[in-house]
């Protein structure tokens, strides 16, 4: 006699769909592009209702911020994985941006954060998700890494940066040398850490 499996429970099922509803709806973000792509289209793709959407997100502009929500956790979470705790300041800085621009690489990425997000959710509500995810890191690293940084303007300085990383990420999705990218923007790191 078989044994009975046992029976989701009602949050499983709804974490279920909710994930299922992020995965497809990040897929046709990356495929169409956010414009391109319908609340029709996600319930297709992972064959709920749209009554189910709307029951786990306010509408697909709701649903398009969770989805880089997603991306940005774990571009910082890739970043925190490559400077672990007692890495030297420097090398943690330097580790942490290399793991930056490898986070970028996974398709759809770097259109996703640094393309389709500012232009659907604006220049500020990006800021607030990057302030909330990798932003910390990287503030953190300078005042760690560069002499005497308490008295730099430290946010303009990291957001001057983390400009050159995003530029960095996206020239090397649109086709440029990565390994000439990575040594410019290395150069121009380690230019400001001497």
């Amino acid at each position: 006699m078989q044994e009975a499996k046992p029976s989701r429970t009602n949050r499983e099922r709804t974490e279920t769909t909710r994930q299922a509803l992020l995965d497809a709806a990040r897929a046709l973000f990356v495929s169409k592009g956010y414009n391109d792509t319908s609340t029709p289209d996600i319930c297709a793709w992972t064959e709920t209702t749209r009554g189910a959407l709307y029951h786990h997100f306010a509408d697909k502009r709701d649903l398009f911020r969770h989805v880089l929500l997603r991306e940005a956790e774990a571009v910082t979470a890739d970043i925190l994985a490559a400077t672990p705790d007692g890495l030297a300041p420097r090398a943690a800085l330097i580790a942490g941006s290399q793991a930056y621009l490898d986070a970028m690489t996974v398709p759809g990425r770097t259109r996703l954060l640094l393309i389709d997000g500012p232009a659907v959710l604006g220049r500020a509500e990006m800021l607030a998700l990057d302030e909330d995810n990798a932003a910390d890191t990287l503030r953190e690293g300078l005042l760690a890494a560069i002499p005497g940084a308490g008295k730099l303007p430290m946010d303009a300085l990291a957001g001057l940066l983390s400009a050159a990383f995003d530029r960095a990420a996206l020239d090397i999705d649109g086709g440029a040398d990565a390994a000439e990218v990575r040594a410019a923007l290395l150069w121009l790191l380690e230019k400001m850490l001497d």
